[in-house]
């Protein structure tokens, strides 16, 4: 599978697990996501093991900060490798074209999304912080200005990937966490959806952890979900 649609959350507390995992996966089954949890544990030299191991790393580290800051905080990054970064939308317009420049000057651009909303909140959780609006529009709104700004797409629910396919496009990146096979735990996600029903409903790439790490077999579990998607990547 030269472009794997399969995006596996490596949320572990250190190098030593993800690596073994790593180690029980294929790079063309499959891309890894390192988060702020492991990369701040391991830095940059686990980075560099699981890609002389053959894969492509999504380092997700949602940076949010002043323009410069986040400037070059996207282009140290980039400076590493990876395959995809991202920032948070929120930060607005002025710190998401400070970051698409930065990584656009780079001699090996990684791709650069943004958050929109985390699949972890609720409508009740979005009213608690003073967003009056429902958390679809809410999404749309961040997706078009991250899109405006310059940016390849977006992280975003995939019960949102349809709204945002028609109003940003076909060549914009939708990267979807709180992916669940139909017979899995919901764990602590809101929002969730299916690996087939979010790519049937645009999703670009899909974030899966648990269902695959926390399985008795990760590499049978990521190979049954390849399957189950088969023709839709």
């Amino acid at each position: 599978m030269s472009d794997p649609k399969i995006i596996v959350a490596l949320d572990y507390p250190g190098a030593v697990p993800a690596l073994a995992l790593a180690h029980r996966l294929s790079p063309e089954l499959c891309r890894l996501k390192v988060g702020k949890e492991l990369f701040t544990a391991t830095g940059p030299a686990l980075l560099e093991q699981l890609m002389k191991s053959g894969f492509e790393i999504f380092l997700d580290l949602k940076f949010h900060d002043i323009p410069n800051t986040t400037a070059q905080a996207c282009k140290a990054a980039a400076s590493l490798g990876v395959w995809m970064i991202n920032v948070h939308a929120l930060g607005g317009r002025k710190m998401l074209e400070a970051a698409a420049s930065a990584v656009s000057s780079c001699s090996k651009p990684p791709k650069l999304i943004a958050v929109t909303l985390l699949t972890s909140m609720a409508e009740q959780d979005i009213s608690e912080i003073g967003i009056n609006m429902a958390s679809e529009d809410m999404v749309l709104r961040l997706a078009k200005l991250t899109q405006e700004a310059g940016l390849d797409g977006v992280v975003c629910s995939a019960m949102e990937t349809e709204l945002l396919r028609k109003h940003c496009g076909n060549k914009f990146c939708l990267v979807t966490p709180g992916i669940r096979p139909a017979a899995a735990s919901l764990d602590d996600q809101s929002r969730v959806m299916t690996p087939e029903a979010a790519l049937r409903a645009g999703a670009s790439y899909l974030v899966i952890g648990r269902p695959i790490t926390k399985a008795t077999d990760p590499l049978q579990a990521l190979l049954e979900i390849n399957q189950e998607i088969q023709g839709l990547a």
